[in-house]
């Protein structure tokens, strides 16, 4: 007796990883810039968050985390922190949703969202323990929130990228 072949959809690394990446790393470029709009200046949301929260959750790599300390270390220059701050507070998110990733794998997004939320505000808030410990004072609270709360509006982008490749490779679930 014949066995009916199973195919398995795979997408490809630069399909998951490589255009979010560039994506991330050009969004950071473009709002980096000293630009005003009546008055106001572009948000500076941290984009690889959306990925270092993503990622885990498509599928185990070990590129990832690579691309992640990359993705700090772009942050790190254009942002004027010192140099390994935001790749350990993307890796830290990264570690925590790999580590729950059975339980968030197929979840409501409201589950993913609060996740989400409750990663981020702890990367951001080792964030502003590093910092205000390596500077002796602490950053402004609003300048803060200038970057947790676009950041938070953009979940939709994370989920989209998980909805995208959500069962493309049942291997890992």
């Amino acid at each position: 007796m014949r066995r009916a072949a199973v195919t398995v959809r795979t997408g490809g690394t630069m399909q998951w990883i490589g255009w979010p990446a560039l994506a991330a790393a050009a969004g950071t470029l473009i709002l980096a810039t000293p630009v005003e709009l009546f008055g106001l200046q572009l948000p500076e949301p941290i984009l690889p968050l959306l990925l270092a929260f993503a990622w885990p959750l498509i599928r185990p790599s070990l590129l990832a985390p690579a691309v992640l300390f990359g993705l700090g270390l772009l942050l790190d220059v254009m942002l004027y922190a010192p140099l390994g701050l935001w790749p350990l507070c993307l890796l830290v998110p990264y570690g925590v949703v790999l580590l729950s990733r059975s339980f968030l794998a197929g979840q409501e997004t409201r589950v993913l969202f609060f996740w989400f939320c409750l990663t981020s505000a702890a990367a951001f808030l080792l964030a502003y323990l590093i910092v205000t410990l390596t500077g002796g004072r602490p950053p402004s609270l609003l300048a803060l929130l200038g970057q947790v709360v676009p950041t938070l509006l953009l979940f939709p982008l994370s989920n989209a990228l998980i909805q995208r490749f959500d069962d493309v490779d049942v291997r890992y679930r």
